[in-house]
């Protein structure tokens, strides 16, 4: 997995990659009660405001971190937000995206360097 500074995690499967949000930022967020997420077919450009979160505490914009097209969205959040607050980088997941660049994957952090920035 790849995350980046913006506490979104990222894990390639085959020639997608799913996105969502870490158990950090879910803790900062609080219980998160709506997600609007972005239309399947999609093409997104890195740093576009792809998915609304709103919680207990606030709200916040998730960017797609890579180029390309959004293939699926996890539906289940739809009826559950919570389940990004429950399971972050299983069941809670946010968006499939069909990068065109792979490489920017690149660009972020592995494990290590993440768990030492939140620090």
């Amino acid at each position: 997995m790849k995350y980046t500074e913006e506490h979104e995690w990222l894990r390639s499967e085959g020639d997608v990659v799913v996105v969502g949000i870490t158990e950090h930022a879910t803790t900062q967020l609080g219980d998160i009660v709506f997600v609007e997420l972005p239309e399947v077919g999609a093409e997104v450009s890195k740093d576009d405001e792809v998915v609304v979160i709103e919680s207990v505490k606030a709200a916040s914009d998730i960017s797609a971190p890579l180029d390309g097209e959004i293939v699926a969205v996890n539906d289940a959040l739809a009826d559950n937000p919570s389940l990004a607050n429950e399971d972050a980088t299983g069941e809670g997941w946010f968006f499939k995206i069909k990068p065109s660049d792979a490489s920017q994957m690149d660009d972020y952090m592995d494990e290590d360097a993440y768990k030492a920035m939140i620090d």
